[in-house]
């Protein structure tokens, strides 16, 4: 039986219908079905490729080019973080010795709130800026629930969400009948420990003047918080209606006496907002600017910190730390990435020397067996 037969269509994926097939003859109706792939590059996998062939002339030398350039990356990593100063101090006060042991099974409403006093002495003087930062411990602030227990359009200044703030923020979203601003459990565990340090010189304390501005990231401060708006900057008339969260001292509207550092544009407030991937964390809470070059911005010597126990922390095994530390131009004490490139670079070195000497000894063997005549 005869077939249409056209090669350009053939060619394309496409056959025409002819006499004795389905939908040919003059009054075919349409072109016959297929699963054939289109005749493009794509389709029939003719797309140009390149695939190395690995010899010992090109593994060997980029082993031992990772290895020189990752060695000495890290050794400069390491050894900037290991010239960080960093002091810890642990006032959580679980032991009988500590000076804050009094303050251990301190409560939210605690009034007047307990305070303590740790004196401790500096080995070495803090050169540039210092950053006071405090640490918690076994404190999931990743966990799922807690993380989406927040209004951003509330923080955002919205005036309807304020007063109707997210279903999300359940069981803190209402408290005796009026909307909570801020909402959520994040608001509600807010840190609120105070501390103060100073300097012990001749049995006199000199307080360490301790900056509470830009301690927050710039797209925080300006894009994502904002206060509500309305008639006048009055804040307490902006947030009537509303009342503090539950393990709240005092509302949000008298969070600081400076109008720019207040409501849902405090600094701290936002520092704490921004949740923590891991259960130990620490979180900026104070900036010590150096004052002239003459002298370390925190001379070696005695020094006392004064703290104003307010946060619970005993009922979930959780640590309190204070932390001062400087940085430098990667950032804060951390020897991990300097370790790193000098593993990485040490096995890749090592690497190379091995397969240079299997090279050497195998490599110039002739593996072809002689033919018998």
């Amino acid at each position: 039986m005869a077939v249409n037969y056209s090669a350009k269509e053939e060619a394309d994926g496409h056959p025409s219908g002819g006499v004795g097939m389905p939908g040919g003859g003059a009054g075919g109706g349409g072109a016959v079905k297929t699963r054939k792939p289109d005749n493009t590059a794509f389709k029939q996998q003719r797309l140009p490729a390149w695939q190395p062939i690995l010899t010992a002339g090109t593994v060997l030398p980029a082993f031992f080019i990772i290895g020189l350039i990752f060695i000495p990356i890290g050794i400069g990593i390491f050894v900037t973080s290991n010239n960080i100063r960093e002091y810890e101090i642990d006032y959580t006060g679980a032991e009988p010795s500590s000076p804050c042991n009094k303050c251990l099974n301190v409560s939210w409403d605690s009034t007047p709130p307990c305070t303590c006093t740790i004196n401790f002495t500096l080995e070495h003087s803090f050169e540039s800026n210092v950053f006071m930062y405090y640490g918690l411990s076994n404190f999931y602030q990743n966990h799922r629930r807690y993380v989406k227990s927040r209004d951003d359009s509330q923080l955002n200044g919205d005036n309807s969400s304020l007063l109707n703030p997210s279903k999300e923020c359940e069981p803190y979203r209402t408290n005796e009948d009026k909307p909570i601003a801020p909402c959520g459990a994040i608001a509600n565990s807010m840190f609120n420990d105070t501390l103060e340090l100073y300097r012990i010189d001749n049995d006199t304390r000199t307080p360490i003047t301790l900056i509470k501005k830009g301690i927050a990231w710039w797209t925080d401060k300006n894009v994502k918080f904002r206060n509500p708006t309305g008639d006048g900057n009055n804040l307490t008339a902006l947030f009537q209606g509303t009342t503090k969260p539950v393990n709240w001292p005092k509302p949000v509207y008298m969070l600081d006496s400076e109008p720019d550092n207040n409501g849902f544009i405090n600094e701290d407030f936002i520092v704490w907002m921004r949740t923590a991937a891991l259960p130990t964390f620490r979180k900026l809470y104070r900036l010590i600017e150096r004052k002239n070059n003459l002298q370390p911005t925190l001379q070696a010597g005695k020094y006392s910190l004064d703290i104003a126990y307010n946060y619970p922390v005993h009922s979930f095994d959780g640590r309190k730390r204070m932390i001062l530390s400087t940085i430098s131009w990667m950032g804060g004490k951390n020897p991990f990435l300097g370790i790193a490139y000098i593993t990485v670079g040490s096995i890749c070195f090592f690497l190379g020397v091995v397969l240079l000497i299997i090279h050497h000894k195998y490599g110039n063997r002739n593996t072809s067996a002689d033919i018998p005549n």
